[in-house]
C-alpha cells in the first residue's frame, strides 16, 4: 500500500478508534469485482488479544462471511439505469438457449427485425458491444434465467 493510502487509512481507523483489526477477503468470478471485510476491535482491545481470539474462531469468522459473501453475489441486482425489459430478457435467454434471430421471432411472435431491435436494446442497457458479451454481464447482473416465484 503506497504512503497516501496508508495514510488515509490510519486517519480512518482514528477517527472510528480502530487500533486492531483484520480484513478478509473474498474470491470472485470477475477480476473487475472484489469483495472483502474489515473487522475491527472496539477501543482497548489490542491486537495481540485479537490474534490469540482470531487463532481460535478466525476459520469460522472467515467461513460465515464467505457464506454471506456468496449470498449477496446470488442477490438479484437492480440498476435502473441498467434494467433489462421482459421482452430483452427473454431473446437474451433464447440467444442462451441456442436459438437463432428466426426462432426467436417465430417462438415470440414477432418479426425478426423486432427481435434484433430487443437485443440491440439488451446490448446497450448492459453498455456491451456484442450479444454473448449482453447475455454474460445480464447472467452475471442476475437479470436473466431468474426463477419466478408465485405472484
Amino acid at each position: 500500500m503506497n504512503s497516501i493510502k496508508t495514510t488515509v487509512w490510519n486517519e480512518f481507523n482514528q477517527d472510528y478508534g480502530l487500533e486492531a483489526g483484520y480484513t478478509v477477503s473474498f474470491p470472485t468470478v470477475s477480476s473487475r469485482t472484489k469483495g472483502a471485510i474489515s473487522l475491527g476491535a472496539r477501543s482497548g482491545v489490542t491486537q495481540e488479544s485479537l490474534d490469540a481470539l482470531w487463532e481460535k474462531s478466525g476459520r469460522d469468522i472467515a467461513l460465515i462471511n464467505n457464506v454471506a459473501h456468496l449470498k449477496i453475489q446470488s442477490l438479484p441486482y437492480d440498476n435502473p439505469e441498467r434494467e433489462l425489459t421482459s421482452r430483452q430478457r427473454e431473446v437474451l435467454e433464447w440467444v442462451g438457449d441456442g436459438k437463432t434471430i428466426q426462432d426467436i421471432a417465430l417462438l415470440i411472435g414477432r418479426t425478426p427485425a423486432t427481435v434484433e431491435k430487443h437485443l440491440r436494446l439488451a446490448r446497450d442497457a448492459m453498455n456491451v458491444e456484442t450479444t454473448a458479451q449482453a447475455l454474460l454481464k445480464a447472467t452475471f447482473m442476475r437479470q436473466i434465467y431468474l426463477l419466478e416465484g408465485p405472484s
